[in-house]
């Protein structure tokens, strides 16, 4: 529940905007700090990532994690995109992503009569992102999405270059989307190829309880990059503050969630790309189950169905297996789920979540798909990985 919810005569003759601003934790999360623990590469040049526990502001994040996500969508769109970076300037408090690849034509909506990428980034309706999107993008743009960046900023700069239609885009937003500028469009002649977008936008730190762009909400920052570098695969570079990530793919980003500093011993860990919806990494955790889990390139930092799904066939098949070939008739599930520790990456059409955060995935199993069929190999090392450490823990009881 909110803490100070709004009565409803507070909101009576607001604007959507107004509304959002007035109650934005149903929209964009609490903008109270808490405190949990999170993954993190404390440098982009580690090998690997430590687990520790981060107070920071929700909303913010899920702000920053908006414009991120968009940037990253690009990639469907265009199949040549190789780059996201990020760049944070605390001292400005003003954060940047840039993608390359295809960009939203710059061109005036039909219907509207205004640039269709003002409607993407600043009205909504929602209805443009239909129009101009395919399918996937459009359900997933047809929300908020990145507009709830433009709405809690006090400053929101849109800039895409089109290289086929040699023009270049630019519009400034300003007092919590309240104000915009037109639109600039200028000549752009870098080539065909050479097409991008940024958007550039400084966070409202006041309405987040905030004074300053702090060490942990940047920390987590660089981890939304990293998870991206693992979620888009080998063929998209990440740069965060001018820093390349060392690896890309998600088998090197279970592999550096499983090495650890020495002379501490590294974790066992199997990535397999099942399909072109799951990809799953396993491997084991010290005595409390563990997950690191996207849908949709969304950090479900709670789970879900989804790891409920994945967690529940590897430890089913691990306990039938000790019981049939050793007679462990008394193991239960979760004497082996506790020791275990799932990554999973999931691309699904229409996901649901428990709340607008996403941080929880609610689909039903039987909305996933085809059922999800592990390869042998896979099942064989995470059952091995799990009666080694279920043995070693019986060991020290």
């Amino acid at each position: 529940m909110d803490p100070h919810p709004r009565p409803r005569s507070a909101l009576s003759g607001k604007s959507l905007r107004e509304q959002i601003l007035l109650q934005p934790k149903g929209y964009i999360g609490s903008v109270e700090k808490r405190t949990r623990k999170f993954w993190l590469c404390e440098g982009i040049y580690d090998s690997f990532v430590t687990q520790r526990e981060v107070t920071y502001v929700p909303g913010l994040l899920k702000i920053v994690d908006e414009v991120l996500i968009y940037a990253a969508d690009n990639k469907q769109r265009d199949h040549a995109m190789d780059t996201i970076r990020v760049d944070v300037n605390v001292a400005k408090c003003r954060i940047s992503v840039y993608n390359n690849g295809k960009c939203i034509p710059i061109e005036v909506h039909p219907e509207e009569g205004v640039y269709v990428l003002e409607m993407i980034f600043g009205h909504l309706s929602g209805k443009c992102d239909r129009d101009v999107e395919d399918d996937e993008m459009a359900r997933r743009r047809s929300g908020y999405g990145v507009k709830l960046a433009n709405i809690f900023s006090t400053e929101f700069i849109v800039e895409t270059a089109d290289g086929p239609g040699q023009k270049k885009y630019k519009q400034v937003f300003s007092e919590n989307m309240g104000k915009k500028s037109e639109p600039e469009i200028t000549g752009y002649r870098k080539g065909v190829n050479w097409s991008w977008t940024m958007v550039t936008f400084k966070p409202d730190l006041a309405k987040f309880n905030m004074t300053c762009l702090d060490d942990d909400i940047i920390a987590l920052m660089r981890k939304r990059l990293f998870d991206m570098a693992g979620i888009l695969g080998v063929t998209v570079q990440v740069v965060f503050n001018g820093e390349n990530n060392l690896f890309r793919g998600f088998t090197d980003f279970v592999c550096w969630h499983t090495t650890k500093p020495l002379p501490t011993k590294e974790l066992p860990w199997f990535c397999e790309k099942v399909n072109d919806q799951w990809e799953v990494g396993v491997s084991v955790s010290e005595g409390k189950f563990q997950q690191v889990s996207f849908v949709n390139k969304v950090a479900t930092i709670s789970g879900g169905t989804h790891v409920d799904y994945v967690s529940n066939l590897i430890v089913a098949h691990a306990v039938s297996f000790m019981k049939n070939e050793f007679q462990w008739a008394n193991i239960k599930d979760h004497d082996l789920k506790r020791h275990l520790m799932v990554f999973i990456n999931l691309h699904m059409e229409n996901p649901t979540f428990c709340s607008l955060t996403k941080e929880a995935l609610t689909t039903p199993q039987e909305d996933f798909g085809p059922e999800l069929k592990f390869s042998d190999r896979f099942l064989g090392n995470a059952t091995g990985f799990l009666m080694n450490a279920w043995d070693l823990a019986k060991r020290r009881w």
